[in-house]
């Protein structure tokens, strides 16, 4: 495997790791806050599932910066002058309509609202969505890495300088 590959499959890795943990910690808050736990049997948000998703998933969003820019795509500069906050932050908004979408289409069309139907819409089905893209946006938008120019590849080749003309009678 190419050098160029192995460091794409060590992003990728990383990025799915520090996802990973957001996420766990996206999920833990959407069920307590849904659907209680054995310490909170009136759960705050019961029937407001949507905006628990994006509450809890705000929090994941800030964990997940501080991972991608300090660990996932440390290698990688940002043209913006925020760091690319800005831009994580506006990409994790529309990128969250993804799983919020499914979440709404669960409850609000099938009229499912138990735990594992909560879960599997927004939380697999609709995360795995949004998970994809938010690597390649942030990879390609936040975390961009300018690209060196390749010898011999795209370059614009200028002939050279003719000499000045003597003009002899």
């Amino acid at each position: 495997m190419d050098q160029r590959w192995r460091r794409r499959l060590d992003e990728v890795a990383r990025f799915l790791a520090v996802g990973g943990v957001a996420t766990l910690v996206a999920l833990f808050l959407f069920n307590l806050l849904v659907h209680g736990n054995w310490a909170v049997s009136d759960p705050p948000l019961s029937d407001h599932a949507l905006l628990a998703y994006v509450l809890a998933n705000s929090v994941g969003m800030v964990i997940s910066y501080r991972g991608s820019r300090h660990w996932a795509f440390k290698h990688r500069e940002t043209t913006y002058a925020d760091g690319g906050r800005t831009a994580y932050v506006l990409i994790n908004l529309l990128t969250m309509a993804l799983p919020v979408s499914c979440l709404w289409f669960s409850r609000d069309v099938l009229g499912l609202d138990d735990p594992w139907a909560d879960n599997l819409s927004a939380n697999v089905i609709g995360l795995s969505f949004g998970m994809v893209a938010r690597f390649y946006l942030f990879r390609t938008v936040v975390f961009s890495q300018p690209r060196l120019p390749q010898p011999g590849v795209g370059a614009i080749m200028t002939p050279p300088p003719t000499p000045p003309r003597t003009h002899t009678p």
